[in-house]
């Protein structure tokens, strides 16, 4: 895994230097730029795959130039079918080149957006990445299905920068940022940004499962000149799903995901934190293992105590399934010195998921590369939310009507400017929650993955330059559970995510761990350390609320985002977000607060 950045527009490397400086966590094994007279881009590399041969940025056969951020996990079968194509390395990267290439081949002329849409579709896993072509001056920006791998940019002074991270746009002095009101509102009301919007003014996401083509005007300034989607999500039901025969082949779709993800050349670890999705993977790690020809993977695990719950789950599992298992208890003071980096990395307002950071820094010193068990709640229904839709609708709605800003209204009459920013006109709690199906639906495109999920384990993980990846992102698992219907998924009486628990009780995992139910992942790993964290802060955090007077309302029931608001505003705002904080979080608040 590794960072990508750029400008395009008036190229200025010295911008560039800077933002891989920023990025330097994402890829501390090589750190590159390349320039021309009409952009620059960047690189810093994690290397995983061919990690003496793949340095970026790669260069095609027809003077074009690419930095990535992907893991391609059907690179091999790829390579087999361009045979002709002239290699210059034996890595993963190098398969997007190709198959640029062979598309141009076949097509004589500039390639549409829709083109390219075609060939970028064969692509099985996790990506982003930014090709140059120097002969049609055509920059091409591409993300992920899902949105697993980061990709933001914005436009300063007629140039068009790009990054894996908002923070590294601040290496342009001319990239003010500002808190965006309007997504602070929905976040708020949702509990993550929504569509392709960030929290800071004027830095958009590119669409998951889209490429965009940029091009120069006769001015050199930086233009978007056409778009097309790669593949977009849709939940299809079917009328029948039998356990008795279905379940092994979603099982088998969801061990071929695990084996893909296996594919590596550095060390890989298991994140178990005890719950059913995580000890599913380490209930097939041996097996998966043994058909990706590849060590079986140990296991990770924190909690505040030996009594929690999540730890006595993952040691059982561990156990059970012969997993060397590392175990690390969190500190009584980890959450407050760990606090500022937390805001710096998570570019967000999370602070309960503070567990994320001793996590990912122990795995680290072990292993490059981690599996994890995100995307599960989102594909199998597996949130408590799911079971009364009308009520979570109804709480959506609250927060907004408890909000004097005007862009609440806005949100509620479905008012709202469809666009790169926003994806429909609409974002009320009412808006959305009429059947699972739809909400369900809602979720896959409209940012519960790519930017809360999805954006939690990539910061949090790249943070300590260690690559985590979804086994149940895989392709064909998500084909097979947009499939499932939905009382598979949710029935009226039983458990949660059934058809997933009928397939794990085929795996020898304890039955217990099968029908454990869902619990928040934060609060459920470190309930003390997180409301002894809220208390002591809770002056600081009710001079923020005050602060936002128009959002108040919604602040005031929601304490943590309050403090992690005033973290975000300090290190993002204050101080641009242009290096790591090195105050305390007392520090950092009060110089919000003044």
């Amino acid at each position: 895994m590794c960072g990508i950045d750029g400008m395009l527009g008036g190229p200025d490397p010295s911008v560039v230097h800077r933002m891989n400086a920023l990025l330097a966590h994402r890829g501390p094994n090589g750190n590159a730029i390349w320039t021309d007279d009409h952009i620059s881009i960047g690189h810093t590399r994690l290397a995983i795959v061919d990690i003496a041969g793949s340095n970026q940025p790669l260069f095609g056969i027809e003077n074009e130039v690419l930095v990535a951020n992907c893991e391609i996990y059907n690179y091999r079968e790829i390579r087999s079918q361009n045979r002709s194509f002239a290699w210059k390395t034996k890595g993963d990267s190098e398969v997007i080149l190709a198959l640029h290439h062979a598309s141009k081949s076949k097509s004589p002329g500039v390639l549409t957006a829709r083109q390219h849409a075609e060939w970028i579709a064969q692509l099985n896993g996790m990506y982003a990445f930014a090709l140059w072509d120097a002969e049609t001056k055509h920059l091409l920006l591409a993300r992920d299905p899902l949105g697993i791998k980061p990709l933001v940019r914005t436009s300063v002074d007629g140039s068009l920068l790009f990054a894996s991270e908002s923070k590294a746009l601040s290496a342009h002095e001319g990239h003010v940022p500002e808190i965006n009101q309007e997504a602070l509102v929905a976040r708020l009301a949702w509990e993550y940004t929504l569509d392709g919007t960030t929290l800071l003014k004027e830095v958009t996401q590119i669409r998951p499962g889209t490429v965009e083509i940029w091009s120069i005007d006769s001015e050199g300034v930086a233009q978007l000149v056409d778009v097309a989607t790669i593949e977009q999500q849709r939940v299809k039901p079917s009328m029948n799903w039998n356990p008795e025969s279905d379940a092994e082949c979603l099982l088998e779709t969801f061990v071929e995901g695990v084996s893909e993800r296996l594919m590596s050349e550095v060390p890989v670890g298991i994140v178990l934190s005890g719950g059913l999705d995580s000890s599913l993977v380490a209930a097939v790690a041996h097996e998966a293992a043994e058909r990706a020809q590849q060590p079986v993977p140990a296991c990770w695990t924190v909690a505040e105590s030996e009594d929690n719950p999540d730890w006595i789950a993952a040691e059982e599992v561990a156990s059970k399934f012969d997993l060397k298992h590392h175990k690390h208890l969190l500190e009584a003071d980890s959450f407050e010195t760990l606090l500022p980096n937390l805001s710096w990395h998570g570019e967000d307002l999370d602070v309960t998921v503070l567990f994320f950071q001793p996590l990912f820094q122990k795995m680290s010193q072990h292993v490059t590369v981690g599996l994890c068990g995100q995307g599960a709640d989102e594909l199998h229904a597996g949130y408590p939310r799911y079971r009364n839709l009308k009520r979570h609708g109804e709480i959506i709605d609250s927060r907004l009507a408890s909000m004097s800003h005007p862009f609440a209204r806005k949100i509620e009459n479905e008012m709202l400017p469809v666009g790169e920013n926003w994806y429909a006109t609409g974002h009320a709690g009412k808006s959305h929650t009429g059947s699972l199906e739809e909400f369900l639906q809602f979720e896959l495109e409209h940012g519960q993955l790519s930017n809360f999920q999805l954006r939690l384990v990539d910061r949090h993980s790249m943070a300590h330059s260690l690559e985590v990846r979804v086994p149940f992102l895989s392709a064909a698992h998500r084909q097979a559970s947009h499939r499932l219907p939905m009382d598979w998924r949710l029935p009226s009486h039983g458990d949660e995510k059934a058809a997933l628990r009928a397939a794990a009780s085929l795996t020898a995992l304890p039955k217990n761990i099968v029908h454990r139910p869902k619990l928040p992942a934060g609060r459920a790993t470190s309930p003390r350390l997180i409301e002894n964290l809220l208390t002591e802060y809770q002056p600081q955090t009710d001079a923020i609320i005050q602060r936002y007077p128009l959002l108040a309302g919604a602040l005031k029931t929601q304490p943590d985002i309050a403090l992690g608001l005033g973290l975000f505003e300090a290190v993002h705002i204050l101080d641009r977000g242009a290096q790591k904080p090195t105050g305390s979080t007392l520090d950092l608040l009060e110089e919000v607060i003044g």
